[in-house]
């Protein structure tokens, strides 16, 4: 080996390792500092990536197709008003796939007649049209949706929010709440509504029934809208004109998907602030990194005095301590790696969300480990390498 002047790379992992070995505790307290930071990166990464493929497959289920059209402000600031035709209007639009309406009334809902007037619970009382789940991608939690038999009579679906508030849980033949001066048996509770969480907070009656007992107008408050999936932004751009001919500027036109994707886009810069986080926390595992290499050269004069006496040139006292700090930071980084996807499995699983670790993400802690490990041991080494050998014998 010393004929060569150079270590293989079997010596000089041997050698490192050999020098962690006799230290085991510092070693362990160094490396953990690498796998926090580690572990705080991965984790927040893959809880990102899980998320976003989560809402990915929740938009791939539910669809991206989904248009809304709601009354705005009059010219004056009043509340504008969409024509009675305007649903039927909006479906005449050869790419439109189906049109449906919820249509507000001034009713509040009650779990009895005894609940003071003012205690609303904040629930809304909609007028609904039957195909209003279909095209929301909605579906009843507990019980049914209403039919051609049931809208024409005092019932009522609740969203799964509403039903929370009236303290609803298990449906029977005589679950009832005391809705707009009249009784109205509840024959559903609906599953939450990603796309129209307005109806989460709502309760649902037929169209024919609100306008007979609760005095609803007939008008639509919004307007939902399946269209093929090329011509979305073409029905959008004439989504108003279509629902109110006379008065297009009165009409709000939104696709619920884009504030999904909205979050998205929010929960991704909160991610770029965790990484930062992670990042200083990596960084200071660094700095613990070489202060245990610091402290490693100090103690060990006497080991490196005696292998220069034995002929190790000053090369092979470098590549020694900057094997042992690479392999210190290289142990916390792949402890960090196996901690972060465990953390991220852990919390993915409990959300529901599939589990999602980018490799790249994986390589990349390794990768950045060794080199804050060359880093962290660079001047601990090239500072052991330049002991004279009867200095360092010399040290007491």
């Amino acid at each position: 080996m010393l004929k060569t002047g150079r270590l293989s790379p079997r010596d000089v992992v041997r050698t490192g390792a050999g020098g962690l070995r006799a230290r085991p505790m510092r070693v362990f307290l160094s490396a953990l500092g690498i796998a926090i930071g580690i572990a705080a990166m991965i984790g927040v990464v893959g809880i990102s990536t899980s998320s976003h493929a989560e809402l990915q497959h929740t938009l791939d289920r539910l669809g991206t197709n989904l248009l809304t059209a709601s009354p705005g402000q009059t010219f004056t600031g009043g509340e504008a008003k969409l024509p009675k035709t305007s649903v039927d209007a909006v479906k005449r639009i050869r790419p439109v796939q189906s049109a449906t309406a919820t249509g507000d009334t001034t009713a509040k809902v009650y779990r009895n007649d005894r609940v003071p007037e003012i205690e609303t619970g904040s629930i809304n009382v909609k007028a609904a049209r039957l195909d209003l789940l279909d095209a929301v991608t909605g579906q009843p939690a507990r019980g049914r949706w209403l039919n051609d038999a049931t809208s024409a009579y005092p019932a009522v679906v609740l969203g799964s929010g509403a039903a929370d508030r009236l303290g609803i849980g298990a449906i029977t033949p005589g679950t009832k709440v005391y809705l707009g001066g009249h009784w109205f048996s509840v024959t559903g509770v609906l599953a939450p509504v990603p796309l129209a969480p307005e109806l989460d907070s709502a309760a649902l009656v037929g169209w024919d029934i609100a306008e007979r007992l609760l005095g609803f107008d007939g008008h639509p408050t919004m307007i939902y809208t399946r269209t093929a999936d090329s011509a979305v932004a073409d029905v959008r751009d004439i989504l108003a004109a279509t629902a109110s001919p006379e008065k297009p500027t009165e009409v709000k036109v939104s696709r619920p998907s884009d504030a999904l994707a909205a979050k998205s886009a929010t929960d991704q810069a909160f991610t770029g602030l965790m990484l930062g986080l992670g990042g200083v926390a990596l960084l200071v595992g660094g700095v613990g990194v070489a202060n245990t290499m610091v402290i490693s050269v100090l103690e060990r004069r006497v080991e490196i005095g005696l292998r220069r006496a034995l002929g190790a040139r000053r090369g092979h006292i470098r590549t020694q301590f900057l094997a042992e700090s690479q392999i210190l930071a290289g142990l916390g980084g792949i402890g960090g790696v196996l901690l972060g996807v465990g953390v991220t499995t852990a919390y993915a699983l409990s959300q529901g969300w599939p589990v999602v670790v980018p490799v790249w993400a994986m390589a990349g802690g390794v990768a950045s480990t060794l080199v804050i490990g060359a880093l962290a041991g660079l001047y601990p080494a090239f500072r052991a390498a330049q002991l004279p050998p009867t200095e360092a014998l010399a040290t007491p």
